[in-house]
This record gives C-alpha cells, structure tokens and sequence, in this order.
C-alpha cells in the first residue's frame, strides 16, 4: 500500500509537472508561475525516486498502535488524511531511535525492516517491554546498541564506493546530535568509524526539515576535506528527501576558482597562518604606487606633470577613507584630477586678474570632467591606483621574488622561497581563504553594474505595466466606465513591480545555485567535516558566510594530519564565539572492528592520551597482518598483496607521496590508491599500508596521518613494509603474522 501511494504522488507530480512543461506563452505572470511550479513539481519526484529504496525500514508498536517509520512522510487520502508512513525526522518517529528496554519511551517492540527495491528480505524484532524480552529472548543488543542485528548487517556489509545513509540504524547518542536544537556552534568530537559524517548529514536533513522556511531562503554549505569525499556522500542527501545543499571543499569555495594545484606541506602551512593577512594588506599596498620621476602628460595640447607630491596626496587622501582599494580608487583619481586641473587653470593664466580668475568654476570643473575622458591621463593613473581582481593580486605576489620580499619582510628567505611559484598556473586549496581576504581588502566598485542593474530593472517594470495596461485597455471602454467597483481588475490585484519581480529569471534559481556564485552569500547553517584540518585562514574565510555562528563540526583533533590544521576546538573557536559553543562526543566506532582498534589504540596514546577511545561494537574475524621485505620487491610485494585480495568489497593502498605514483597502476573500480590525505573521510573493506615510517617522514603530525590509515578499514588490515615498523607498532603481538625477511 506505501507503495502505490508513492506510485501515486510521483504519477500526480509527473502528470502536473508534464502539463506545466506543454503550456507556452501567457501572460508574464503565468510564465513565473509556471517555472515555480516546474521546480516544485521537480523537485516532489526527485524526493519519491530517492525513498524508493528502503522506504519503509521500521514499526514501533507504542500503546498498541503501530507507527511505520521510513525516508518521506506518506498520508493517506482515502482516509482522511491518515498517517501511513512517518518521516523518520518526525517527532513521533524519535523513539524508534531512543526507546531500550530500561526507557522504552511506552514502545513495546520495535522491528526493523530491511528490503531491496520493493522486497522485505528480514524483518528483526526487538521486544522493549522487558517481560515480553524475557519470553522472547531478544532484547536492545549487547552494550546498549539498539537494533544490533539490522546494524550489524549495516556494517558487514560490502562497501560500494558511495556513501549510505544510516537512518535504518540510527544509535541515541547520534540521535540526539542530529535533533540537537543548540543555536551556536556544535561541536562532534568522534574518533574513526563512529559516524562523524554521517550524524552530519542526517543533521542537515533534520534541521531542513524542522526549519524548512528558514533555512530554504538561507541555505545549507557542507563542507568536506575533498573533492573524492563530497563524492563518496553525494547520493545520502538526495535519498534522505533533500536536494538543496550546497557541498564544497575549501578549495572550491570561491566562485569561479577551482582548486587544480598541490602546494607543498611547507608552502600550505605558511598561506594557512594568520601571518598571511598582513602579508596581504602590503601586497596590496604595494600596488598604490608613487612614481619616482615625473609622469609627463598632454591635455589639449598643454603640458601637465604628474608628479610625486600630487600622486602622494591624492593617495593619502584615498587610504584615510579607509575604503577597500578599488572603492577608494575614485577618491584617489578625483585627487589626482583635481590636482592636474588646477595645475593646467595655473599654466593658462587662471590667477586673480583685476580682482577676478580667467576660468571660472564651471570651467575648471568642465576640464575635470575631460580629464577623465582623456586616454592619456586615466591609463597614467590607472598605473599608479590600478583597479585589482584578488586572482590578480595573488598570482602577481606569488610569481615575483620582489614583490613577495616588499609584502612580507617579516619571513625569512627560506620562507618567501617555499610560497614563490616559479611555473604552472591554478590555485591550491590553501590558495582560497587568501583570495577570499584579498576580496575583503580589494573590494568590489560596482556603481556601473549597479547602474546597468537599474536599467535593467526599470525597463522590465516598464514592460510590465505595459502589461498590465493591456489588459486593462482589453475591456471595452463603455464597460470599464460601468464596471461594478467590486469587479478585481489587474492592477487592482499587482502592480507592475511586483510582476517584474515574479518574471526576474534569476529570481528562480535554486538557493544552492545562487549561494555558489555569491562569494558575499552568508548561509543559514554551516556544516564542515574533518574540521580539524581547517587552517587559520580557512576558518576566516567560513565565518565571513556564518554571520549568526548556527554552525556543526565535526571532526577528531587526534586525526588532524595537516600542519596548518588544529589541535584544540578552543584556540580554533574562541576568536569568533567565545566560550559559545558546545562540545558533543561520540563513542561507539561502528566501522573499524575490535582486532584492527586494538593496534590503533597504540597510536592514539602516542598522540594524546587523555582522548576517548571509541569502542568497537564488532569483531571481524581477521587479525592484522604485516610483511616486512626487502626495498627492492617493497612495489612487487604490494602488487602481490593486492592481487591475493580475494575479498568482496573495495580495497585501499596507502602509502607516502613517493610511492603513490609508482603503485598507480593498481587502481581499478575495486582498488583504490591514495595518500592519507585523500582517504580521510572515506572506509574500505581492506586496507593495505605500505611503508608506515614514510607517513611518519613526510610530515610533522605523521603520527596522526598514521592513526588515520590504520582505521579506514571495515575487515581487514595489512601493512607490508621494507623499512622497520614504526616504535609506535611494535613489538607485534601474537596475533600480528611477520613474513619475509
């Protein structure tokens, strides 16, 4: 029956969307409301085809009424209105994630239903009513996981390559962050495999859901550590009901710049430091020139000079006004033009002669106005004051050894030669947040595209009162001088702005697709997974688009593997909210099993012991193993491994940047290989590390890129290395196999 109503909204929203589509022409309000209604419509069968799937995965029995949880809210018309199916983010839908056998919430059984497409393949059932658990010898599962077996089904099974939603198996302390209400920033501090992401967005879906009007106009940004990631979760939102998130790594966030180089560790460090800000406050600075010999000009055939004291002034007058440096060029130009026409009214003999001046006022200021149409003199001053874009500016400081000396005298040598770049065009990840600032420091001057914008607008009203005046002029005149007071005409129902506003083109554009393009866009909620990583920088860059701080992290400070990334949520968030945020821990690793944690923890007490070591719910059934062998058969080995890799499922090679390229051939749609770096955030069913002590080499926090390596495992762990094992490994136990030699 769930389905055949899902067959009928998706048939109703079809058939409606099929005869929006065959309507043309109209007026310029029917046209607007038919592009409200093609999304509307669109959108309506998108969320039915992504609840396809597992529509129905769970009943609770609450009183003796049975209450059927799934993706999307279904009503029943036939009978007024009765609820069919609850959207699992419902209020009532809550127990069927929080209800144990000690707080059962008035839920007497909770059943968990697991199907493919339209087909139950198991239905597990637990009694909460703890006489009725004793009878039936089943109860909330082993440490207080609800619905054990549908989620252990979960986590053994093969991973795709796609991330899947955890709605069916959704645990208490998850539920209650992605239900959370806290208005500031929530902070989720998780270790691996405890479903950091996930409770992230299942807590985008929540809060869309349960403050749709807000959030709709504002928007939702995601934000994850790369671009394979936001790939790997890019199916969860749409089959959680939700369709209009932005997702973007840092990199990508600036508009129309993609993220295509790869900085050096030293070199990503430094551009994500606050030190940066004041190297670009000089940079831009340095682009506010005085010449250092007089710039001989022609103005109507009349010599003028522009010299250093007239360009020192006219600058000092356009910095006091403190104004960003293309909002301030005007003043610095009108200074400058000032200056040259008095200069020209002196050289024509404008001195007081018999009491009065040769020019007058109006004359000098007509001069003014031709100063600025001369090609001569604006190509001058546009030398001096130029009007800068921030890729400009970045690019120019990056490729010249003068140029980054002058802006930042406080790095060394060594450090000015990390940032230069010698070849290669593109920006980096870290490129982004230094563009963003540049943007802030530049300013946009905008009064033409305003203007132009005006015209625009004003035409448009104008074409729609002339609209609205043919429909008006359609009724015969003896009629309309007749008509009845109370008959509604046209003009009496819009006016010509308000269909202006309804025809704007870019006024239907989905909120994601206008926030993408609006660097000054400020967000309603502001999600970022693997926060931990973010630099200094990155961080100035976000808050610009979080004005109001309704912010979730989530992230693991004992996984922080960049150098420019942080150790502390406190040093990170105090500067922009205080002591107004709110710490969360999850505590249960779902994915990593016991036998793999057991050799994490050993890493984990090197970096920080005082961090909460999540507990695996699970066991494999596969101790780790590692081979050590010489460095001439290190590649050979691996290939080797790879190929006895007979498990389902996709499999992992990480290793140090110097290996990653020589083992590349490997990859394929069930073998992936990658640095740490682009691993984090994603699982594998196996793993395999190649040479552990180059990821303690390559990086001053490698131990933290090593803990993160050893943990994307769901089944099994192998390391095959021709160097000696890290300390931190060893000595093996007997459950770890040594081969080779």
């Amino acid at each position: 029956m769930l389905y055949e109503r899902l067959d009928g909204l998706r048939e109703y929203a079809s058939n409606r969307l099929g005869r929006v589509l065959l309507e043309t022409g109209g007026t310029p309000q029917a046209r607007s409301e038919r592009e409200s209604f093609t999304q509307m419509y669109t959108e309506d069968i998108a969320r039915y085809d992504a609840a396809e799937n597992g529509l129905c995965f769970g009943r609770i029995d609450v009183d003796d009424e049975p209450r059927y949880v799934g993706r999307v809210g279904i009503l029943d018309e036939a009978d007024d209105y009765e609820t069919l199916l609850l959207d699992w983010r419902a209020p009532l839908a809550r127990p069927f994630y929080l209800a144990t056998p000690a707080a059962p919430e008035g839920v007497t059984r909770r059943r968990h239903i697991r199907s493919r497409s339209r087909t139950v393949t198991s239905i597990n059932d637990e009694y909460l009513d703890l006489a009725a658990a004793e009878a039936n010898g089943d109860g909330a599962g082993a440490g207080g996981v609800a619905g054990e077996s549908a989620l252990l089904s979960a986590l053994n099974a093969a991973r795709t390559g796609q991330m899947h939603d955890i709605v069916e198996t959704i645990q208490s302390e998850q539920d209650a962050i992605i239900r959370s209400t806290h208005k500031s920033v929530l902070v989720v501090q998780g270790g691996p495999g405890t479903g950091k992401t996930a409770v992230a967005l299942h807590r985008a879906a929540y809060l869309l859901y349960t403050y749709r009007q807000q959030l709709e106009k504002a928007g939702v940004l995601i934000i994850g550590p790369n671009a394979t990631f936001l790939d790997y979760i890019s199916q969860v939102l749409p089959s959680l009901g939700e369709t209009g998130v932005l997702l973007s790594t840092i990199g990508d966030l600036y508009p129309g710049v993609r993220a295509t180089r790869e900085d050096s560790l030293d070199a990503g460090t430094l551009k994500g430091s606050l030190a940066m800000i004041d190297v670009l406050k000089k940079a831009v600075r340095d682009r506010q020139e005085v010449p250092t010999a007089p710039i001989e000009l022609r103005f109507d055939t009349y010599p003028i000079t522009l010299d250093r004291k007239i360009v020192t002034r006219a600058r000092g007058r356009a910095r006091s006004s403190r104004r960003p440096h293309n909002l301030a060029r005007p003043i610095f130009v009108s200074a400058a033009i000032e200056a040259l026409a008095d200069q020209l009214a002196a050289t024509l003999g404008a001195n007081i002669v018999d009491g009065g001046n040769l020019l007058s006022r109006d004359d000098i200021a007509d001069m003014r106005d031709e100063m600025r149409e001369d090609p001569s003199i604006m190509s001058a001053l546009d030398g001096l004051w130029p009007d800068l874009t921030p890729q400009q500016v970045l690019t120019d400081l990056l490729r010249s050894p003068e140029r980054l000396a002058s802006a930042a005298p406080e790095l060394t040598d060594d450090e000015r030669a990390v940032l230069l770049r010698t070849e290669g065009i593109g920006f980096s990840d870290a490129d982004a947040p230094l563009l963003d600032e540049l943007a802030e420091l530049l300013g946009v001057d905008d009064a033409a595209e305003r203007e132009r914008a005006q015209r625009r607008w004003r035409a448009q009203i104008a074409d729609a009162q002339g609209a609205l005046d043919i429909l008006t002029g359609s009724a015969p005149q003896d009629l309309e001088d007749d008509l009845d007071p109370e008959i509604l005409m046209a003009y009496d129902l819009i006016d010509a702005s308000q269909l202006a506003e309804r025809q704007d083109r870019g006024h239907h554009q989905t909120t994601a697709e206008r926030a993408a393009g609006d660097r000054t866009w400020t967000y309603g909620h502001v999600i970022i997974d693997e926060a931990q990583e973010l630099s200094e920088m990155a961080w100035r860059m976000l808050m610009r688009r979080i004005p109001n701080r309704w912010m979730t992290l989530v992230g693991d400070t004992a996984q922080t593997g960049d150098p420019a990334g942080s150790s502390s949520w406190q040093d990170v968030l105090g500067p922009y909210v205080a002591q107004r945020w709110k710490l969360t821990e999850l505590t249960v690793n779902y994915r990593t099993p016991a036998e793999i944690m057991e050799l994490a923890h050993r890493v984990l007490e090197e970096i920080d012991p005082s961090q909460t070591v999540p507990r695996s719910v699970r066991e494999s059934g596969f101790a780790p193993w590692a081979e050590q062998v010489d460095e001439s058969d290190l590649v050979d080995a691996v290939r080797r491994r790879v190929a006895e890799e007979t498990g389902p499922g996709l499999t992992a090679v990480l290793a140090g940047h110097r290996l990653v390229e020589e083992l590349a051939d490997l990859r394929s749609d069930s073998v992936s290989v990658l640095t740490v770096k682009d691993a984090k955030g994603l699982e594998f069913d196996a793993v395999l590390i190649v040479e552990p002590e180059d990821l303690l080499d390559e990086s001053p926090r490698g131990l933290n890129d090593l803990y993160v390596a050893l943990t994307r495992a769901t089944q099994r762990l192998g390391i095959v290395h021709a160097r000696p094992l890290p300390a931190v490994l060893g000595p093996l136990d007997a459950s770890i196999v040594i081969s080779g030699s």
